[in-house]
């Protein structure tokens, strides 16, 4: 179960000058211009905020609505805070997760930036919104890796932890979550999931394929082992 305790937190909503990266936006954030550069473009109007220890920044519902691209990259948009809130907790619960931000944290974001963002729209209950740039990106460019590169984080992190609780269940997301293991993330995937990454990224592949085309996963499947304990 994840906590994020007692804390209070502040939400500053921003206009233009987040939406466009303008002083003092850009400059009170100065990683959020660079984790854009390193998204693909179906990915980047997702980047809508970011989150620090202490409040939570993101653009008016206006702005928000400019991006949209449709009803479900809408949803996904509004649910911007409701994702940052799930970044906070998860960081609560994990103190190698951002924030606090710098450029090791920074540096350690790109690299679990799948586990991040995919973890945030999972505890938020919102990857079904991004059915729509999961559809984009496939079409797009070449094959993603796996698990996603910092590039397709925002788009296809959250079909990992949608996989893992449909083949496991939610015990195991919360497992991921909890640790950032110096081995790295095959250690990390291989531990919730229970068996090994060569079973673990065709299922993936084939998850993400089966939600790009609009289809629901219901109960698992049965292809994969329970996880690893503690």
């Amino acid at each position: 179960m994840l906590d994020l305790g007692q804390a209070r937190l502040g939400v500053d909503v921003h206009g233009p000058e987040l939406e466009h990266l303008e002083p003092p936006a850009a400059a009170a954030h100065p990683f959020l211009p660079a984790a854009r550069i390193a998204a693909a473009p179906a990915g980047r109007r997702y980047l809508a905020g970011w989150a620090t220890r202490a409040e939570l920044h993101t653009l008016t519902d206006s702005a928000l609505e400019r991006r949209a691209g449709g009803p479900d990259s809408l949803r996904a948009l509004l649910g911007t805070s409701e994702r940052l809130y799930a970044q906070l907790v998860l960081a609560a619960n994990n103190k190698r997760i951002p924030p606090p931000w710098g450029p090791r944290a920074f540096g350690r974001y790109l690299r679990w930036a799948w586990l991040i963002e995919g973890g945030a729209q999972f505890y938020a209950g919102q990857y079904a919104s991004f059915r729509p740039a999961v559809l984009r990106r496939l079409n797009e460019g070449a094959t993603p890796s796996f698990p996603p590169s910092a590039r397709d984080a925002i788009i296809l992190g959250g079909s990992i932890f949608d996989l893992l609780d449909h083949e496991v269940g939610r015990h195991a997301c919360d497992l991921l979550v909890a640790r950032l293991p110096k081995s790295g993330p095959a250690t990390a995937l291989e531990t919730a999931f229970g068996t090994t990454i060569a079973e673990i990224e065709p299922a993936w592949r084939e998850h993400v394929a089966m939600l790009a085309g609009g289809a629901a996963a219901t109960g698992s499947h049965g292809r994969l082992a329970d996880p690893s304990p503690l």
